[in-house]
């Protein structure tokens, strides 16, 4: 290994130890930047290279203001209305299809979220309230049936999980066709995940 791939793999470390152990003292946003600038400031890479990445700050910029805007619906309660008027609604549904109302609403509003964590911490409580109030299922199968979707999430936009804005910044894969791609992928699974869930939850007997 080269000096400056050594003194790579040493800023990595520094940055994940700060990531893991040191968020109660330093904002993990700002122990990327300083690890950024150390690797400028030690030569691993040059300044030039840092501003010629135009897809990363592109990136940077898109995808920071889709979690601005989807912190402000949830700080709002605009989400938290919402999945309550979905209550009265699916009263009196039948089963199969109040599991299909419920859990689409719950898998189609990712569209709001530039996080799977941010989507579980202001919208599952608020779905599992409503849904143990259906007859038919345990309060232990509705949340396995929503914590199972969100392995799935993540098809619908390029801001749907960390991942995406890698994928799409990587320049293959257009804009309107991630949206594209992500809506029809992303019914498809959903369709896929009901029919096969409800046998699954059955033979697990919660």
């Amino acid at each position: 290994m080269t000096r400056r791939e050594q003194m790579l793999v040493v800023l990595v470390l520094v940055a994940l130890v700060l990531w893991i152990g040191g968020t109660s003292y330093v904002d993990p946003a700002l122990a990327a930047v300083l690890v950024v600038l150390l690797m400028v400031v030690c030569g691993v890479v040059t300044w030039n290279q840092v501003i010629g990445n135009a897809q990363a700050w592109n990136v940077l910029i898109w995808f920071g203001a889709l979690v601005t805007l989807a912190a402000g619906l949830a700080e709002t309660k605009f989400v938290d209305w919402l999945a309550r008027g979905l209550a009265p609604l699916v009263q009196g549904l039948p089963l199969s299809l109040a599991v299909v109302a419920v859990v689409g609403t719950f898998f189609f509003l990712h569209y709001f979220f530039a996080s799977i964590t941010a989507h579980t911490a202001a919208l599952l409580p608020v779905f599992l309230t409503v849904a143990v109030t259906i007859p038919g299922l345990s309060p232990t199968a509705w949340a396995l049936l929503f914590a199972y979707s969100f392995g799935l999430m993540s098809i619908l936009t390029p801001y749907a999980a960390g991942q995406n804005p890698i994928y799409y910044g990587s320049g293959f894969i257009s804009r309107r066709s991630f949206w594209t791609l992500g809506i029809v992928l992303g019914i498809v699974y959903l369709v896929v995940y009901l029919l096969m869930v409800l046998p699954w939850l059955a033979w697990l007997g919660v």
